[in-house]
């Protein structure tokens, strides 16, 4: 079944509509990624991002972490269309998962589309929007750590980020960018000062 082609769909009933369409029990990336035609960079880092903002959840942040990945480096060189490689495009998901993700989504969703619009629109368009592909790929690089709560805050930066390109707003975009480096800043400190603390300890 092919989805409509609607610009103007809030991003909400979009994910209402993309978990209706699916069938059988899952879905490969290459389908969601097939339904989501104009809007599918947005939309797809939106997707994929969702699932690393539940607390403390194993395997599926792992899972997208690498696509999420791969579509940031897209953005940050150019790319109009995105595109998944053989393997990465293969992995499944669950027609079920989509549902839950929808339905648990919806509410979060509803009230940043009710308080974003368009604005610093240039943040969401080439060329500032390559820099946002760094942002991109260093957040969905802290997803891929297997650390306890390492995906939660990434990945809410990531879904912030994609509401912001999806609803032209450059505000959303860098409260997002905002959200995930300050992540990565206290990774990088903690990181530091654990190895200097381990250093004082071993006497080196």
């Amino acid at each position: 079944m092919t989805a409509p082609q609607e610009t103007d769909q809030a991003i909400s009933d979009r994910l209402d509509a993309l978990a209706a369409e699916a069938q059988g029990d899952s879905v490969s990336l290459d389908w969601v990624l097939g339904q989501l035609h104009e809007r599918a960079f947005g939309l797809f880092l939106l997707i994929l991002a969702l699932p690393c903002c539940i607390p403390f959840l194993y395997g599926i942040p792992q899972v997208v972490a690498l696509p999420l990945m791969f579509v940031s480096v897209q953005i940050l060189f150019g790319r109009q269309v995105p595109w998944l490689p053989g393997k990465l495009g293969k992995r499944t998901v669950t027609t079920s998962g989509l549902e839950s993700l929808a339905r648990r989504a919806g509410p979060w969703l509803r009230r940043i589309e009710a308080v974003s619009r368009p604005r610093l629109g240039a943040l969401t368009r080439p060329p500032l929007d390559r820099i946002i592909g760094i942002a991109l790929v260093a957040f969905s690089a802290s997803i891929l750590v297997p650390l306890p709560g390492t995906n939660t805050v990434p990945g809410i930066a990531v879904v912030v980020i994609a509401m912001g390109l999806l609803q032209r707003d450059g505000v959303l975009v860098v409260i997002g960018t905002i959200i995930g480096t300050a992540w990565i800043s206290t990774l990088v400190l903690a990181g530091a000062t654990l190895a200097s603390l381990i250093k004082t300890w071993l006497g080196l």
